[in-house]
């Protein structure tokens, strides 16, 4: 894969660095690198407040979700454009983390199977950083097993009384709205068969939130539903259909998990920088070992990269979810840990120095990933799950 600019996109970029430079917070540029090694906030401000701002202020410009069509408040772009926008918004890009979830996942997945309503009432909010989003699917007896779920939701009237537990939440103590996935029909088989996907305020009476800080630093929740009342009304897809939605978002996510490529190709960056500064004592004279590990490791972040590109186009063309979406999972997963122990056999033990230090290799980066590099494995289901979904895409045999 050429990974050079064509005209058109050199133009798009151009345009995105010149309103970002002019544009970008800058006040909190050497934080939100901090932020980017597992800092939690900003020192001088609410995080989630300076994210809104920035997220406002990109929509208004015609910047914020780039890949939405134009009426949901995105810019109609190519999925291309939209990875250069990644690559220059640098450690801006850390606020936009806050909404990942609304804008990868949810949003995309509501546009293909939500009611009208339901798009026009929240996805211009979600674009322009107004609501955050998260999404409850894994439970403590299903993991990655998404059709085991327990989660209860039973019909009472117009409404649902949902009961039962979810965690790993990314975002759940910052979002405003969930997408939740719950058990319509205990008795359905296949178990996939019998459930529901619900839009649900995270201030509905019944909800309980208790947040988990990961081994990477950042939080993960797990919320409590008992006899949370929702009226049939924020249901999406049909009752006992929620399976297609589900991996629809999945897809998505699977998607994000393999997009760990952009950070790495930071860290390359960040790991050559070091090198250079002293070849012969980093990685030693031509043909040494540790020569050859950077190679593999820089040869397999462009295999990730393309392959991440592909998938984006498959999954943006309804076709990925099987396939290319979890490769690009796998495949993203296993080069986040490979890289870190690369670092640590090219550096020695101060790749696993933090930020704390003085004079650390890559500021503290390459001891964060580190840490990050195994969310990467069991995100979005772990890569035992993906290569299940991959056999079956082939057409392979159980």
């Amino acid at each position: 894969m050429n990974f050079d600019d064509t005209p058109q996109e050199a133009a798009f970029r151009a345009e995105a660095r010149a309103w970002i430079q002019a544009n970008a917070p800058k006040q909190y540029e050497d934080e939100l690198r901090k932020v980017s090694l597992g800092r939690t906030g900003l020192k001088n401000a609410n995080m989630l407040e300076v994210a809104k701002a920035w997220q406002k202020k990109k929509a208004d410009a015609g910047w914020a979700c780039l890949h939405w069509p134009k009426e949901y408040g995105g810019r109609g772009s190519s999925p291309i454009e939209r990875v250069i926008w990644q690559q220059e918004e640098g450690p801006f890009g850390q606020l936009s983390r806050m909404f990942i979830i609304g804008h990868g996942m949810c949003g995309p997945t509501m546009m293909a199977f939500a009611r009208e309503e339901h798009k026009r009432a929240y996805l211009p909010p979600l674009a322009s950083g107004e609501k955050v989003w998260c999404q409850l699917f894994s439970e403590p007896a299903g993991g990655s097993d998404v059709a085991g779920l327990r989660t209860r939701a039973e019909k009472d009237g117009d409404d649902w009384v949902i009961n039962g537990q979810k965690l790993w939440t990314t975002g759940g103590h910052l979002a405003s709205h969930v997408w939740l996935a719950v058990r319509t029909d205990p008795d359905a088989t296949p178990r996939h068969a019998g459930i529901s996907v619900f839009l649900v305020p995270m201030d509905t009476p019944g909800i309980t939130v208790q947040q988990h800080t990961a081994l990477s630093g950042g939080v993960s929740c797990t919320v409590f539903y008992d006899d949370v009342r929702v009226p049939d009304a924020w249901r999406v897809g049909e009752v006992n259909g929620g399976w297609k939605v589900i991996t629809d978002a999945l897809a998505g996510e699977r998607v994000l998990m393999g997009g760990i490529a952009a950070s790495l190709h930071r860290q390359l960056d960040d790991l050559l920088d070091v090198v250079r500064k002293d070849p012969a004592g980093t990685v030693g004279p031509r043909g040494s070992a540790k020569r050859a590990r950077l190679r593999e490791v820089a040869a397999t972040l462009q295999a990730t990269r393309a392959l991440v590109a592909a998938a984006i186009d498959a999954t943006n063309a309804g076709a990925g979810a099987r396939l290319e979406a979890p490769m690009a999972g796998v495949l993203g997963g296993e080069l986040a840990e490979d890289f870190g122990e690369a670092t640590l056999q090219i550096l020695g033990p101060a790749a696993a120095l933090s930020s704390d230090g003085p004079d650390v290799p890559g500021g503290g980066e390459f001891e964060h990933g580190l840490r990050l590099s195994i969310m990467y494995v069991v995100g979005g289901g772990t890569n035992d799950i993906q290569r299940g979904l991959i056999a079956r895409g082939l057409g392979l045999p159980r």
